[in-house]
């Protein structure tokens, strides 16, 4: 799969905070004309406590029917180190290597985490879709910023996510009796079809299909490994 090389990883947080807000101008929350998605990627990252070493897992599948169409994964080291609101200058680095290994373009990708629900407006989902240039969705378990209300508790309800007046991403239901998960743009989407890309991603579990294939890969290669 094709990679822009934006910029340098080995950066001081200080500086990552002003690549954010200057990146952050260029993300353009539109779906392209024509879009309709046959084949959606998703990606993970897996990781021991403490440990520079990160296992990560790229999947694509048929959208229509989650047959695993490729799976990579790669073993990479960080020294970016944990800071609230940098997780992708300390994840994306593993995503980019996996990513440039998949034969498949996919229509859509979707990432574990934020996009534009970030406190910059510029989470991993949104430095993701910058790099692979395709419509990318960020779909997180909890939140890092905002406030919302909970929404109905039928697959499909959503209630708008909020922070600074701004509406920023939505809690979705994607099960009922389950936690909602939390969607927001990362790149060449728009919200609602970013909402309805994840609910067709869902059909009878919380995470959508193609994340929890991803998080299963990364973890087993970073159990296998040695």
């Amino acid at each position: 799969m094709k990679i822009d090389k934006l910029h340098e990883w080995n950066i001081k947080p200080a500086d990552a905070i002003s690549l954010q807000k200057k990146l952050a101008s260029t993300i353009i929350m539109k779906t392209p004309k024509h879009f309709s998605p046959e084949t959606v990627a998703a990606a993970d990252v897996s990781f021991n406590r403490f440990s520079s070493v990160f296992f990560s897992a790229a999947v694509v599948m048929w959208l229509s029917e989650f047959e695993t169409i490729e799976v990579r994964t790669s073993v990479t080291e960080s020294s970016f180190p944990y800071v609230p609101g940098l997780l992708s200058f300390r994840e994306m680095p593993a995503l980019e290597t996996v990513f440039s290994t998949l034969e498949t373009e996919p229509d859509v990708v979707l990432i574990d985490g934020h996009g534009y629900a970030h406190p910059r407006r510029f989470g991993i989902a949104c430095h993701a879709g910058l790099i692979l240039g395709t419509p990318t969705i960020g779909c997180a378990k909890s939140l890092i910023v905002g406030e919302y209300d909970a929404p109905g508790n039928k697959r499909g309800d959503h209630s708008p996510i909020f922070h600074n007046d701004e509406k920023i991403g939505v809690a979705l239901r994607t099960r009922p009796d389950v936690k909602p998960i939390f969607v927001s743009v990362g790149h060449l989407i728009d919200l609602d079809t970013a909402i309805d890309t994840v609910l067709s991603c869902c059909h009878s579990t919380r995470i959508p299909e193609p994340l929890r294939a991803a998080h299963i890969h990364a973890n087993e290669a970073r159990k296998q490994h040695k």
